[in-house]
């Protein structure tokens, strides 16, 4: 028996010498990681500051940051271990997380087509924040960018998420990404008039609404078609998305009245 506890008593000196030999290195592993932790946020923080002013695309300033952060991190956790002589360690634990992410990316490989097609849409934007879009039969304005979906909000006040990977892969029409907007409506004219002249009344008429373009885009009034009693006419005008107050569809509704009034005057 006191063979046993002798023994037992070595084997915990043993140990305990050990850990007091070892007990710099953790201290130094754990002063490296909370390091790098600290540098990590700080870089990650002023990166962000400094690319959301120089560029005018917050969501890719901020997923480069957060990378940058991360690669930081990793960095630090690597010299943490080589601190504590496990450098053999960080190769497996890289291997182990590259199999794993295989395992994982196949089974959620919709939630990783999404996020790579986010990451996509974060160095190459199609749309700004407030731009109004149509992918497949869907049409709103956008609201948000996420790195998995969009969120847009239709004319009708609805939100909707469209997934990354949808946007990436159908065909996207984006009507204000250079803040004009163009509108397109026919009227009839009855036979008997001077066309021309009405056309013209009607370009004034359309120029004269707040909202529409004069100068950069012009107005355009030209007959479509001919039919027995009346003359088919189209009217095409533009708007600056930007610069107007109104929205499109106000102004839209403007032009419309407008000539509907002067076409009522010319029948009476």
């Amino acid at each position: 028996m006191h063979i046993f506890f002798q023994d037992l008593i070595n084997q915990f000196a043993l140990y305990f010498y050990g850990l007091v030999d070892l007990l710099p290195k953790i201290i130094m592993a754990v002063f490296v990681l909370v390091f790098a932790w600290f540098i990590a946020r700080l870089i990650r923080n002023v990166t962000d500051k400094k690319l959301k002013k120089s560029m005018d695309d917050p969501l890719l300033a901020e997923f480069l940051a957060t990378m940058t952060r991360t690669i930081i991190f990793i960095i630090g956790i690597s010299l943490a271990f080589k601190v504590l002589g496990l450098s053999g360690i960080t190769a497996g634990i890289l291997a182990g997380a590259g199999i794993t992410a295989f395992i994982i990316g196949f089974a959620l490989r919709d939630i990783g087509e999404n996020f790579l097609a986010g990451i996509l849409m974060a160095f190459k934007r199609p749309f700004r924040v407030g731009d109004f879009v149509e992918t497949g039969p869907i049409r709103g304005r956008v609201v948000a960018l996420n790195i998995r979906d969009t969120q847009l909000k239709t004319p009708d006040g609805k939100d909707v998420y469209v997934p990354n990977a949808n946007i990436i892969k159908n065909p996207l029409i984006n009507y204000t990404i250079d803040g004009f907007l163009r509108f397109d409506f026919v009227v009839n004219l009855p036979a008997g008039i001077n066309h021309e002249a009405v056309m013209k009344d009607i370009e004034v008429a359309v120029e004269s609404v707040e909202g529409v373009l004069k100068r950069r885009r012009k107005t355009e009034v030209y007959i479509s078609a001919i039919a027995p009693g009346r003359v088919d006419v189209n009217i095409s005008f533009w708007i600056d998305t930007f610069r107007t107050k109104a929205t499109s569809e106000k102004v839209r509704s403007d032009v419309i009245l407008k000539v509907q009034a002067l076409i009522e005057n010319l029948q009476k």
